[in-house]
């Protein structure tokens, strides 16, 4: 015996209701959040709960009507700033697409099958949302004597340096991302500078 059409289209309706209600569908939102010393919070609670102001990474320029308003790529040539390499990371993860962060990776000297791993693990990070992009600042100056001897290997920045310390510049870029269950993760990415131009390295 068959079932009603209306009584069918019930059921169905009922069974993609309770699996819209299913804990895996209704998976928390993680956000950043920084408190009022600046350090930078992950959760899944409102950041005013926390005490805290909420983050979010400035948004892409997009282009009106294209799917899902796509970012704009409006990059042409190599990123010759920094900050315009971070753009460009954060608008190829937007476009989840592989080719445009792969654009940003410098080639040379990379074998067939060390490439093949590479773009596998561009495509994880472009599926992965993003949360921010934060600077891997090097290790601070180790406190050395006259003589040369390592006094001190100043791991935690905590004692100055007789001479005024130097201008650190970024050594690399932390993605903070989210997995596909809500847990924070993150990535570093090298930064090299050729050719005029900045580019990541995995």
């Amino acid at each position: 015996m068959r079932m009603p059409v209306p009584l069918l289209l019930l059921t169905l309706a009922l069974a993609l209701t309770a699996l819209a209600w299913s804990p895996a569908a209704r998976a928390q939102a993680i956000h950043r959040c920084t408190d009022a010393s600046g350090v930078s919070v992950f959760t899944d609670r409102r950041c005013e709960d926390l005490g805290a102001a909420s983050r979010v990474p400035r948004p892409l320029p997009t282009i009106a009507g294209e799917a899902g308003d796509a970012p704009a790529r409006t990059h042409l040539g190599c990123p010759r700033k920094l900050s315009d390499l971070v753009q460009r990371i954060g608008a190829a993860i937007a476009a989840k697409d592989a080719n445009d962060l792969a654009a940003l990776y410098q080639w040379n000297g990379i074998s067939d099958a060390s490439a093949n791993r590479l773009l596998d693990r561009m495509e994880g990070i472009v599926r992965r949302p993003l949360l921010d992009i934060t600077p891997v600042l090097p290790a601070p100056d180790p406190v050395v004597e006259a003589d040369g001897t390592i006094t001190d290997a100043n791991t935690d920045g905590f004692y100055p340096q007789a001479t005024p310390p130097q201008r650190r510049r970024p050594v690399g870029l932390r993605l903070q991302q989210t997995l596909s269950n809500g847990t924070p993760t993150s990535t570093v990415l090298g930064i090299r500078r050729s050719y005029d131009c900045f580019w990541i390295s995995l």
